[in-house]
């Protein structure tokens, strides 16, 4: 349903299951453990399995909270964007890169639920790709003390009105990781 013309191919996002991203997240071994059976699942059917890297002040390229949690284990094969936007298509060669394997659709999940999460389904869904936020693969931290609700609220709210999302030609939408099928 993508509007992207000769695109009928899936890609797996995982975006920034990184250890200073996720080191407090919400069931943070659960979504890790989801992400895992997801990546399982698409490498089984020979889908890409495209990984997004952020690097911020914070996150500095190269240390130790920057580098993915080490449950998780990237093929050198699978491709790698990095980025320092929210939005994992601001300012990458995402775009290009799902360009390249003829992708129109996208199953996302990662951290932060509340920011880079939301930021990259939204990015998709406006550039013209369908978007399904994996529902049980996805996290944030606690940031009560700034007044957001607590994480598993946020998570249920991203959730809920993404399970509705969509514009002309395009689809959003949301999928437990037992329901994905490729």
């Amino acid at each position: 349903m993508t509007t992207l013309p000769d695109r009928p191919n899936t890609a797996v996002l995982v975006v920034d299951v990184q250890n200073g991203v996720v080191a407090d997240a919400h069931d943070r071994d659960g979504v890790i453990a989801n992400i895992n059976i997801l990546i399982d699942k698409a490498r089984t059917a020979g889908v890409p399995v495209v990984w997004v890297q952020h690097s911020s002040d914070e996150l500095e390229h190269g240390s130790e909270s920057w580098r993915f949690v080490p449950e998780l284990t990237r093929r050198d094969a699978e491709p790698l964007v990095h980025k320092k936007y929210g939005d994992s298509f601001e300012d990458t060669d995402l775009e290009a890169v799902l360009a390249e394997h003829q992708v129109g659709r996208l199953l996302v999940s990662g951290a932060q639920t509340d920011a880079c999460i939301r930021s990259t389904l939204h990015g998709a869904i406006v550039r013209g790709y369908d978007a399904t936020l994996v529902s049980d693969a996805h996290t944030t931290e606690d940031l009560t003390k700034f007044g957001a609700p607590a994480p598993e609220q946020v998570i249920a709210h991203t959730n809920l009105y993404w399970q509705w999302q969509s514009a002309p030609g395009r689809q959003g939408g949301t999928v437990e990781t037992s329901e994905v099928s490729f």
